[in-house]
């Protein structure tokens, strides 16, 4: 594994001093915002993580390895290029051995990182359960993901154009725990609460014993922390429901279904907006970096 993994020297002297490291993922750069807001926004969030003191492993796939922690040559070429691959559990080996650029879904991020030994990882929204499952059986690879590798992901609950119910109902059934931070309800991504319940937990230093106490009795599973985005920032659940529909409708009519059918939705949810849910998306991410260098620090 060590001839695919290739970990940048700020990364590596962290991880080897036992210094606080988050992971970031990169289909937020190449599929998740436009250019130039994409590396903006990256380079943002590596700030947020570097004045908190804690280092950013940015993850991506890169001329046939691994790669943990990116130059800013490499994130302006992830941020710029076209051609990018979506990469989840089922692409590394062919990304990898083809020696293309490929972007990390959460699923992907949480398994490079782990290989990297890094804990916390900090990101958007997971996928999930898509609207329509009855028909489509349209389910992430994340929900499975995170039932299997142990890394704490601080998201902003999950992307709104999921089935929030049955995203929490099956993440309940890979063994995964969800906590709140200092929330009772989950967040709905561009908005700080939904109408479902789910356990809460007010403390950093709480998230990291939990973590450590499943490494000790064999437990594999990630942990879900949602972390609303603050108040000021978010767009009500409501009205964020009927943008969701109208391009919902829009992708149906286009005919665009599995993994083009995320970033069209985001995409098109932008326009609808008129640019509000990018600012959110923007706020949520970095309301995330925050709490996972806290996080990371209780190790």
């Amino acid at each position: 594994m060590n001839s695919f993994l290739e970990i940048n020297n700020d990364v590596k002297s962290a991880l080897n001093n036992n210094q606080p490291v988050i992971a970031l993922e990169s289909t937020i750069i190449s599929h998740g915002m436009p250019y130039p807001q994409n590396i903006a926004v990256a380079k943002k969030l590596e700030k947020i993580a570097i004045e908190a003191g804690v280092t950013p492993a940015t993850i991506c796939l890169m001329n046939g390895k691994i790669k943990i922690g990116l130059n800013e040559d490499e994130l302006e070429k992830l941020a710029i290029s076209k051609d990018v691959a979506k990469v989840s559990r089922r692409d590394f080996g062919r990304v990898l051995a083809t020696k293309k650029t490929g972007a990390t879904t959460v699923a992907a991020t949480m398994i490079a990182a782990n290989l990297a030994g890094i804990k916390v990882f900090a990101t958007g929204g997971i996928g999930g359960v898509h609207r329509g499952v009855e028909a489509t059986f349209d389910i992430s690879a994340d929900l499975k993901e995170l039932g299997q590798t142990p890394v704490i992901v601080v998201s902003a609950g999950a992307k709104a154009i999921l089935d929030l119910p049955k995203t929490l109902e099956l993440l309940e059934t890979f063994g995964v725990p969800v906590y709140g931070f200092k929330t009772d309800l989950f967040p709905a991504f561009y908005s700080a609460e939904s109408n479902l319940q789910i356990d809460r937990i007010d403390s950093e230093k709480k998230i990291a014993e939990i973590y450590k106490a499943n490494v000790k009795i064999g437990l594999n599973n990630g942990i879900l922390i949602a972390n609303p985005i603050p108040k000021k920032y978010e767009i009500p659940f409501s009205e964020m429901d009927e943008h969701i529909m109208l391009a919902l409708e829009r992708a149906k009519t286009k005919g665009i279904t599995g993994r083009d059918l995320t970033p069209f939705l985001l995409a098109e949810i932008v326009k609808i907006t008129h640019g509000s849910s990018l600012e959110t998306n923007i706020r949520l991410v970095e309301n995330n970096v925050a709490l996972a260098c806290r996080i990371a620090k209780e190790f």
